[in-house]
C-alpha cells in the first residue's frame, strides 16, 4: 500500500480573469474549485494510474469535508484526521495571463492532533510506500518529517519526500528512497546559482552523499535527471507539448515514479512515466489523465 500525507491540505479555487484591477470589482470568466497539497496530489494521480493509495492528513471544517467528499468521489481513498476546530485553508489563484496565489493559513495542529497522526502512521507495514510532501502548518514543528521517519525506521519502508530546505535536508540521514527537488530549489538547498546540467548532477550527488538513496531533479521543459542508489546518472527530455498549468506537476512525477516502480521494478521505467504524468499534467487544466499520460509515454 502507499500513504500520502498531506499536513496542510486546501481547496484551491481558481478564477480565470481577462485581467485584474486593484482597489476595483473583478468579475472572472470561469471557476474551478479543486482539492490541493502536495500529497493529495500524489494520491489522486496515483488513483488515475490504478494504483492503490490512501490520503492521510488533517482536515476542518466545510472546507475540509468538501476535500474529503471531492476525493472519494474520484475514487481516491482517505483516512484524514477531522480535527473540531477551524477550517482547511483555502487557496485562491488568480489567473490572468499571469498567476497570483493568496494561500490560507489553515488550521492549528496540536500535539494530541499529532499523536493521531503518529497512531495511523503506526499501522504501516513492511514494504509499503510512505511520501511525505509539501509545506507544514506554522503550529507544527520543523521536526515533523524527521520525527515521521524516526518512529518509522525500525520497518522497511520505502520513504518519498517532496519538500524544500530544511524540512527536506533533516530527513536525509535517514536514506529516504527517493526525493524530487527540481532545479531551482536544488540551488536554494545549497545557497547557489546552477548554471548547467552538470552542476545540477553535482548538487543532486552531494544530497545523495548526504543520504538520499535516489535522487530525481526535474527541470521543466528541460527533462529531469535520476541520480540512482548505484551511482547511475539518467537523463530524460521532456515530451513537446503546450504547458497549460505547471501546479501539481512535480507532485504527478512524484505518482509517476512510484506507479512506474512498483509495475516494472525498475528505476530507468520509473523515470519515463514520471517524466510522462509530470507533463502530462504540465499540459492539462488540471492534474494528469490516463489518456494523456499513455500517449506522451508512447512518445518517450
Amino acid at each position: 500500500m502507499i500513504y500520502t500525507v498531506t499536513l496542510n491540505p486546501s481547496l484551491d479555487y481558481i478564477m480565470h480573469l481577462d485581467h485584474l484591477d486593484i482597489s476595483a470589482i473583478n468579475r472572472s470568466q470561469k471557476e474551478y474549485i479543486y482539492p490541493g497539497g502536495k500529497g493529495i496530489n500524489v494520491s489522486l494521480v496515483l488513483n488515475t494510474l490504478r494504483i492503490p493509495n490512501k490520503a492521510l492528513g488533517f482536515i476542518a471544517g466545510f472546507t475540509g469535508l468538501e476535500i474529503d467528499r471531492v476525493m472519494k468521489q474520484l475514487g481516491t481513498h482517505t483516512d484524514f484526521i477531522l480535527l473540531d476546530h477551524d477550517n482547511s485553508r483555502i487557496n485562491v489563484k488568480l489567473k490572468t495571463g499571469i498567476e497570483t496565489e493568496i494561500n490560507g493559513m489553515g488550521p492549528k495542529i496540536t500535539p494530541a492532533d499529532l499523536r493521531a497522526l503518529h497512531e495511523k502512521l503506526d499501522k504501516i507495514q513492511d514494504g509499503d510506500f510512505l511520501v511525505l510532501a509539501g509545506s507544514i502548518p506554522n503550529s507544527v514543528p520543523d521536526s515533523i518529517y524527521q520525527d515521521i521517519i524516526k518512529n518509522l525506521s525500525h520497518k522497511n519502508i520505502h520513504i518519498v519526500v517532496d519538500t524544500t530546505k530544511n524540512l527536506l535536508l533533516n530527513v536525509l540521514k535517514y536514506k529516504p528512497f527517493l526525493i524530487k527537488p527540481n532545479h531551482i530549489e536544488l540551488a536554494e538547498l545549497f545557497n547557489v546559482t546552477i548554471h548547467s546540467h552538470e552542476e545540477i548532477i553535482t548538487y543532486a550527488k552531494k544530497l545523495q552523499e548526504m543520504g538520499a538513496q535516489n535522487v530525481l531533479v526535474s527541470m521543466g521543459r528541460d527533462g529531469s535527471v535520476l541520480i540512482t542508489s548505484d551511482g547511475e546518472v539518467i537523463k530524460i527530455s521532456a515530451p513537446q507539448g503546450t504547458t497549460i498549468n505547471t501546479v501539481g506537476s512535480g507532485d504527478s512525477m512524484v505518482a509517476g515514479f512510484i506507479a512506474g516502480y512498483i509495475k516494472t521494478n525498475n528505476l530507468k521505467e520509473a523515470l519515463k512515466l514520471a517524466t510522462a504524468t509530470g507533463s502530462a499534467t504540465a499540459f492539462s487544466p488540471w492534474l494528469a489523465t490516463r489518456d494523456m499520460i499513455d500517449n506522451l509515454l508512447y512518445e518517450l
